[in-house]
């Protein structure tokens, strides 16, 4: 089962988010719904793993991070595969992640070693002509540095993501109580 455990949104931003991705007449948008800020990517795994990770997952005690989105940019460079908002770095963010990785790896799940850029997916491009890449620069240009109150999740969470020809469909497995 393929599996990820990330922080949930409150539905003003998303909403907002979904505005913006959704003026762009290229890419495919992320819905709403499925904007999230991934923690660990846990890949495909077998479900007998994801219940012992279920059951760390369940002891770990950890402050809720202060979020804060700090504008949009893109992903990929020359050839820009993902518009997404920015999420400022925070030590109880940071903290909660290491945790959950720790809790993936005491089950035997290999994680990647990529860079944490905490972020929310907003949306995906394959091919990109020049043209739909003047559109993104205006975008960002025009909206660049939107911004959002702090927020604090009160929760993190297991979704599984069913891959479709129309993008992944996503549902929650588990969520797990941050303090406030």
């Amino acid at each position: 089962m393929r599996a990820f455990v990330a922080l949930p949104l409150p539905d003003d931003l998303t909403d907002r988010l979904q505005d913006i991705a959704f003026g762009l007449r290229f890419g495919r948008a992320v819905p709403a719904e499925d904007m999230h800020v991934t923690l660990a990517f846990l890949d495909d795994q077998p479900e007998a793993v994801l219940a012992e990770l279920h059951e760390e997952l369940a002891a770990i005690y950890a402050p809720s991070p202060q979020l804060t989105v700090t504008g949009l940019d893109l992903f990929g460079g020359g050839k820009p595969r993902l518009l997404f908002a920015a999420i400022a770095q925070d030590a109880a963010l940071s903290d909660l992640r290491q945790r959950i990785r720790k809790a993936a790896r005491a089950v035997g799940i290999a994680l990647s070693h990529e860079r944490f850029r905490p972020h929310i997916s907003l949306r995906r491009f394959h091919r990109i002509a020049p043209s739909e890449r003047a559109d993104l620069d205006l975008l960002l240009a025009a909206k660049g540095a939107f911004t959002w109150p702090r927020f604090r999740p009160t929760q993190f969470e297991m979704i599984q993501s069913t891959l479709s020809a129309d993008g992944p469909i996503y549902d929650g497995l588990a969520s797990y109580p941050l303090s406030l």
